[in-house]
This record gives C-alpha cells, sequence and structure tokens, in this order.
C-alpha cells in the first residue's frame, strides 16, 4: 500500500459507524425534545441543544461521552438564583427529574453535568445552561455551596471547523483523531481538548498544511516533534476561537519523543519500501486502528 492508501485506511477505521452516529442522534434529539416540552411547552427535538466537547468539535473516535448544552429560559435561571440554598444543585435535580420522563436509564447530577447512562457504554453529560448577551453560557455548579460559571464553547467549534476546511483541506479533525489513537495507544495524559489546541497550532503554521494522505508520514513525524520541543513546565495553553485556558493533565513530551523516533524508523522503512516493517512501527504509535 502507498503511504496516502495506509493513512486514509487508518483515518476511515477511526470514524464511527453510521449506525453509531445515527444512534447518538436519536437519544440527542429524545432528550431536547423532553426538555423542550417541559420548559417552553414545545416538541422540538433540535431547538436549544448543542452538541459541545469533542463530538461538537468533530474530532472525537469514541462515543463513550456526549457532551450536549441545553439552554434553559432565563426565567428559571431567575426561580433558581432566589433558591434557599444550593439553587444549582435543585436545578440539576429538577432537569434529571425532566429527563427520567423519557429515559429511565441509570442518571445522577455530577458537579455540573447530569449523566445518562445507557446499557451500550455511551454516556450523556448534559449541561443545563442559560444564554448571555454575548453568546456564552452560564452552567451551574454545585461544588462548595453552589455558583454559577460560565462556558464559550462556540467559538472553538467554529474554528476547527473554518481552520480544518479553509485553511487545511480537511487535514486538521484527522490530526486530532490520529493523536487521539496516540493518546489510547500510550495512554497520554492529555485531554481532548489540549490534543485539539496543539493540533490546531501546529498544522495551522505547517508548510504542508494544504496536502493530503500522501504527507501524513511526515505529518506525524513532524507533529511529535513539535510536541516532544514543548516546554513541560507550561501549564496551559489557549483554545482556538475561544481563547480559553486549557491545561495540561500530565507531562506528554517524552512519550512524544518515543514516537517521533519510532516514526523515524517508519520513514527509513518507507524509503526501502519494507512496507511489512514500516506498518509496524505505524501501528506502534497508533495501534491496531492502523492498517497491516
Amino acid at each position: 500500500m502507498s503511504i496516502s492508501d495506509k493513512f486514509s485506511a487508518f483515518c476511515s477505521n477511526l470514524r464511527m459507524s453510521d449506525d453509531v452516529v445515527s444512534n447518538v442522534s436519536y437519544r440527542y434529539k429524545r432528550i431536547t425534545k423532553r426538555l423542550n416540552i417541559e420548559y417552553r411547552g414545545t416538541e422540538s427535538e433540535t431547538s436549544n441543544s448543542l452538541y459541545v466537547g469533542s463530538y461538537g468539535r468533530g474530532t472525537d473516535i469514541h462515543v463513550s461521552d456526549i457532551d450536549m448544552l441545553y439552554v434553559l429560559p432565563y426565567e428559571t435561571y431567575v426561580r433558581f438564583n432566589k433558591h434557599q440554598g444550593n439553587g444549582q444543585s435543585a436545578l440539576l435535580q429538577e432537569v434529571k427529574t425532566a429527563v427520567e420522563k423519557t429515559y429511565k436509564s441509570f442518571m445522577r447530577a455530577d458537579g455540573q453535568v447530569i449523566k445518562i447512562s445507557f446499557t451500550d457504554g455511551i454516556i450523556y453529560e448534559l449541561v443545563p445552561c442559560f444564554l448571555n448577551k454575548d453568546d456564552s453560557y452560564t452552567f451551574p455548579d454545585t461544588n462548595n455551596g453552589g455558583s454559577w460559571k460560565t462556558t464559550d464553547p462556540k467559538p472553538e467549534i467554529a474554528e476547527i471547523r473554518r481552520a480544518n476546511t479553509d485553511v487545511c483541506n480537511s487535514n486538521l479533525k484527522r490530526l486530532c483523531r490520529m493523536a487521539r489513537a496516540w493518546k489510547d495507544n500510550w495512554d497520554v495524559p492529555i485531554g481532548g481538548l489540549l490534543i485539539d489546541t496543539l493540533a490546531h497550532k501546529f498544522l495551522t503554521e505547517w508548510e504542508h498544511r494544504d496536502k493530503s494522505y500522501t504527507y501524513y508520514d511526515w505529518m506525524t513525524r513532524d507533529f511529535f516533534k513539535f510536541l516532544k520541543d514543548l516546554n513541560e513546565e507550561q501549564k496551559y495553553w489557549l483554545s482556538p476561537g475561544a481563547n480559553q485556558y486549557v491545561y495540561r493533565k500530565g507531562k506528554f513530551e517524552y512519550k512524544a519523543l518515543r514516537c517521533y523516533n519510532i516514526a523515524l524508523e517508519a520513514l527509513v522503512h518507507e524509503g526501502k519500501n519494507e512496507d511489512y516493517s514500516a506498518n509496524k512501527k505505524w501501528r506502534e504509535i497508533y495501534g491496531t486502528k492502523f492498517p497491516n
């Protein structure tokens, strides 16, 4: 197989099946419809809700956690902001009770989210929230007696989409998924938003960002060089679009260095047309989703 063929197959292997995507959408719409009935008197399956997190950015390779926001009416905020005691906890409990009218799955309010667990292992993390004038969202945090926090996921989603389509010839989301395969295979202590943030920073400045699969061996090598050369003492980066702080979970630079060296070995094998040995090295980096 050519470089193009093997990396194209690898990226296809990382995508969710149509059946899985359809199932995720079906549950999302049922949750949205139930909350619209309860809070807005409509039966819309799509209004007032939004996919966020890795799934919302289109960079996920798993469906274990689906993050979604549901925007409640402002009067609901007023009601719970006046609540005696932890109004944020009371709000989560009320929304949880509403969703239970549609789904009897195991469900619990947990800090800032309502976790809805299904028997196939998929967990929806539902965040009830309120739309602010600047298009950000206020959401409840039940910890330490309760407070209101703010999040702004739309600019991140929009910037990942823009850079992927307009700048990187669809390579950005693929690199984000490839990096997640590396994370899983090497147990790398790095979160999904930091993966996307670093992939965005690297690829939008990479000289071959507008090429395609034929350059993915070099993209692998150069991305790991970029990661290994980062300052291990740097605590956070700014997310694309929103410029929110994205903190590191641990040190990933050494594992990036090891995979940079493995990529160099793979490239030597590619140069000698030693396909089996090259693929073995790519699989050492990315795991069994990479073709033999």
